[in-house]
């Protein structure tokens, strides 16, 4: 197979993960994001490796493009600091405990959905009702996926195909409220 082949079918493979999202996910994770910004509270967005490099890429975008309050909890001192302390599976749940103010939205990101840090942050605004937007992929069983108001959930066993998924759904979340102030 020439490489212009490989390309065509690895974007025909992306396209056919994207168009089977459920759009009432979409609908459900606006109207979320639409509370942040019309009562100017803020997203946080938390995943581990390639999820997290993505939940600094949104963040930023949502702050400057979409004029909504973003951050991350991409910190070298706060990550090692809340692991020494609370152990590296309840740092971003602790990060959660310590930002969030009442009406805030949280963001987790993982491809396989199993992430122990992000299943507990996940579990953690369950109980304690934060609203939550979760990206998964791998088994459509996958913990993660049953913790969120709003649930994106990539059927594939492929990681780049469920980063690249989970990116684009997010940046065109963005995309959507970009043009709304244009």
């Amino acid at each position: 197979m020439n490489y212009t082949s490989f390309f065509e079918n690895y974007n025909q493979s992306i396209f056919n993960l994207l168009k089977n999202i459920d759009s009432n996910t979409f609908n459900l994770s606006l109207k979320l994001i639409q509370n942040v910004k019309k009562n100017n509270k803020k997203i946080y967005l938390a995943g581990n490796g390639a999820s997290s490099s993505i939940a600094d890429h949104i963040s930023v975008d949502f702050l400057k493009a979409a004029k909504i309050s973003s951050m991350t909890f991409n910190n070298s001192n706060l990550i090692t600091c809340f692991s020494n302390d609370y152990g590296y599976d309840n740092w971003i749940k602790e990060s959660i405990k310590s930002f969030y103010q009442n009406g805030d939205l949280i963001i987790l990101i993982s491809s396989s959905g199993k992430s122990k840090n992000i299943i507990n942050a996940g579990k953690y605004c369950k109980d304690k009702q934060i609203n939550l937007i979760t990206l998964s992929g791998f088994s459509s069983k996958n913990p993660l996926k049953k913790l969120g108001n709003a649930n994106f959930y990539i059927k594939s066993n492929k990681y780049n195909h469920i980063e690249i998924a989970h990116h684009i759904i997010l940046v065109s979340i963005v995309d959507y409220f970009t043009k709304k102030l244009s």
